[in-house]
């Protein structure tokens, strides 16, 4: 994605005040959870230099600072060493995984942008689900694989917010790899999701908030998966039918990166339906 010039500060009025997005632009959005045990920050941001730009501004030192990374990929964590000497860093174990392929994805990055950073794990890892009493308001990370296998959600009960990281995204979020496996994880974490209730749901990508998002990606995997099955033998990924312009809506103005973005991941979810359909 092309990077944005500003990191921005958004307080939507009707989600409840003690969250706050740290947009930058259609690259990410992390999230500031202000409650009154911890200031909870969500998410790194793609460099160092961004997230001191986020704690400078936007995160008081005081109560106590605790960092989620929902999951490991650049533009999530590459903030943490802003972060590694003021408060731990809690991820899902799998993510330590991923260190290698963070390291390799750092030397394939050209931009100046990426001088400063250095990959830093989580400090505290989990598996299963991981509560945060908070004081006020309780952080329930819950684990949903799919779009990568350390992926977490953080679920507040009390204002049934769900802070979705990659697991939802507008138009379509992205699979770990084109396998049945990764399209049935995606599935199955966008279910456990939507069985939340929640009231708002604010994704890493896509600036919304309407939880409508979730039954919009599911019907989007569940119309591939049926367009795919009513096909015999073994179409090409642009069979009309089953090509970016048929099956994904897309209703805000998107980049021509983001675009390209999403057809790319949209060509990944046929791959997978195909393969499962052929098993």
């Amino acid at each position: 994605m092309r990077s944005p010039d500003t990191l921005r500060h958004i307080r939507h009025s009707e989600v409840d005040e003690r969250i706050s997005v740290l947009s930058y632009g259609d690259e990410v959005d992390a999230f500031v959870v202000h409650a009154e045990r911890y200031t909870v920050l969500i998410d790194t941001l793609s460099t160092p230099e961004l997230c001191a730009e986020a704690l400078d501004k936007f995160v008081p030192s005081e109560p106590r600072l605790l960092v989620i990374n929902t999951h490991a990929d650049w533009d999530h964590v590459w903030g943490n060493a802003a972060v590694v000497d003021r408060a731990p860093v809690i991820a899902h174990h799998a993510a330590l995984g991923r260190h290698a392929e963070a390291v390799e994805t750092l030397r394939d990055k050209a931009e100046a942008r990426f001088g400063n950073v250095r990959i830093v794990d989580p400090t505290i890892t989990f598996t299963g689900t991981l509560r945060i009493d908070a004081g006020d308001l309780t952080l329930e990370l819950i684990p949903t694989p799919g779009h990568t296998p350390d992926h977490v959600i953080v679920w507040i009960p009390e204002l049934r917010v769900c802070l979705a990281g990659d697991s939802v995204e507008d138009p379509l979020p992205e699979l770990w790899d084109d396998s049945p496996d990764s399209l049935r994880q995606m599935r199955d974490s966008l279910l456990a999701i939507r069985a939340l209730g929640a009231r708002w749901i604010l994704p890493a990508h896509g600036q919304t908030i309407d939880p409508a998002i979730v039954g919009c990606n599911l019907a989007y995997f569940d119309d591939v998966a049926a367009r795919v099955a009513a096909i015999t033998g073994t179409p090409p990924p642009d069979l009309p039918g089953l090509r970016y312009e048929d099956i994904v809506r897309v209703d805000r103005a998107l980049s021509a990166e983001a675009e390209q973005f999403y057809r790319d991941c949209h060509a990944k979810a046929v791959r997978a339906a195909l393969s499962s359909c052929r098993r």
